[in-house]
């Protein structure tokens, strides 16, 4: 079995003793480890005696590696869509962050993750990605979304409107700090923070969900994730941005930006012992009454 890694900079070294475990129990388990290029340049100043090839931002990955391990929080899984694009390839994330709801593995539970995905002790939870197209491509070939595309204004700007267009039908027009357009995975993101609804990954949906609306009326609206949205943007300062996950763009003049659903769905592990109801409760501490125990 081939099995990557991935990872940024740590800059606590409290770590360092989590990721050690990592490639011990990789090794125990007598897996080709390759590690990505961004993370070696850390490991070789940081980390002893451990034994691994060097992935390269050019080498060829599909058909190759089984399956990415990251380290690190959710961000750390969102930079590895791009690099996993529709490849196909299993991913599963160690959580050295806070949260972590895609990066769903405690690092104190490292040792058993690894010795259950190694002996396929899990199933894939594919998830639906967004794609963005504008006449400028501003995000080029790394035009999806696994979580959310955002239309903000700039800092201390004023607010922007944005047009929003269903299917072609004119929906509403937005006024505002910005615009939220997040899948069922997103719905647990800056979606939820700005008071949008939780989304099963099942429902075929996405949300609108709009940043501080001006329009005290205006509410969080679910979609099908069939249809395609376009966005006119209006903004009487200099310039905005646009957003996807974490790759952020300013524009500087009126645009249309159409958003559908990408042509492929992303693959992560879900260990047997986990699923997405027992990750609700755990990670949104829901059931905390001394009455459900």
């Amino acid at each position: 079995m081939n099995i990557a890694i991935y990872g940024r900079q740590f800059n606590d070294p409290v770590v360092l003793p989590y990721i050690q475990q990592v490639f011990d129990s990789l090794a125990q388990h007598g897996v080709e480890i390759y590690v990505h290029q961004q993370l070696h340049s850390y490991l070789q100043d940081n980390i002893s005696e451990v034994q691994y090839n060097v992935l390269g931002a050019d080498d060829k990955i599909k058909g190759f590696i089984d399956l990415f391990l990251t380290l690190g929080g959710d961000g750390t899984l969102l930079d590895m869509v791009s690099l996993i694009r529709d490849s196909g390839i299993p991913i599963i994330g160690i959580n050295f962050g806070r949260l972590g709801f895609l990066a769903s593995i405690n690092k104190n539970d490292i040792a058993a993750a690894i010795h259950a995905v190694v002996n396929k002790q899990f199933t894939l939870d594919s998830r639906e990605l967004l794609s963005i197209n504008s006449d400028l491509e501003i995000f080029g070939d790394d035009n999806f979304a696994l979580n959310d595309i955002t239309i903000h204004k700039r800092d201390d700007s004023a607010m922007i409107t944005t047009h929003v267009f269903l299917n072609e039908e004119f929906l509403n027009s937005y006024w505002g700090d910005g615009i939220i357009i997040s899948t069922s995975t997103g719905s647990t993101a800056y979606s939820l923070s700005c008071g949008g609804p939780i989304i099963f990954p099942e429902s075929n949906s996405i949300v609108l969900t709009p940043v501080a609306p001006h329009n005290l009326n205006v509410r969080p609206i679910i979609l099908p994730d069939s249809c395609t949205l376009a966005f006119d943007v209006e903004c009487r300062s200099a310039n905005y941005l646009v957003s996807c996950d974490s790759r952020t763009a300013v524009i500087e003049k009126t645009m249309r930006f159409k958003v559908n659903k990408a042509g492929f769905k992303l693959n992560l592990i879900r260990l047997n012992n986990e699923s997405y109801l027992s990750t609700l409760r755990n990670k949104l501490l829901w059931g905390l009454d001394a009455r459900n125990y």
